[in-house]
């Protein structure tokens, strides 16, 4: 299992915007040299961001800004900004053969299992800051 590089992409994006924040402008083209992609890219997921609430961005040369403390931005608030997490962190095949003796009880018996394991996932990333990988950054 794999997710896209979205979050991690929107995470450097958020890390950069509080480094530099009164160093430089931080323009998606600034960005996208720290992060090492296209400026496409980095503005796609800097409008997830905004459209979040979690960053103000200005048109522009104007640069981007967090919109909320980073001890108040989460893992879980990224990962839900730019990650499609409608349909739950794992898909079901749908149409186990219910002639089967494990066909007809295998959604009964790995549903709850799935939906524990992803429940475990979202809190340890509602437990984790901006701030807190700041921290960690300023230590290594």
């Amino acid at each position: 299992m794999q997710f896209s590089s979205r979050l991690t992409i929107a995470v450097h994006i958020l890390l950069c915007i509080e480094e530099f924040k009164d160093e430089e402008k931080v323009t998606s083209n600034f960005l996208a040299g720290s992060i090492g992609v296209n400026p496409v890219i980095v503005r796609n997921i800097l409008g997830q961001l905004k459209e979040a609430q979690l960053v103000h961005v200005a048109a522009g040369v104007g640069g981007s800004r967090l919109a909320k403390d980073s001890s108040d931005i989460t893992i879980y608030d990224i990962f839900e900004a730019v990650e499609d997490s409608s349909e739950g962190l794992f898909h079901f095949h749908e149409n186990p053969n219910p002639e089967c003796p494990v066909g007809k009880k295998v959604h009964a018996v790995l549903d709850e299992r799935l939906l524990e394991i992803q429940n475990a996932m979202e809190n340890s990333m509602r437990s984790m800051t901006i701030q807190s990988i700041i921290d960690d950054m300023k230590g290594k």
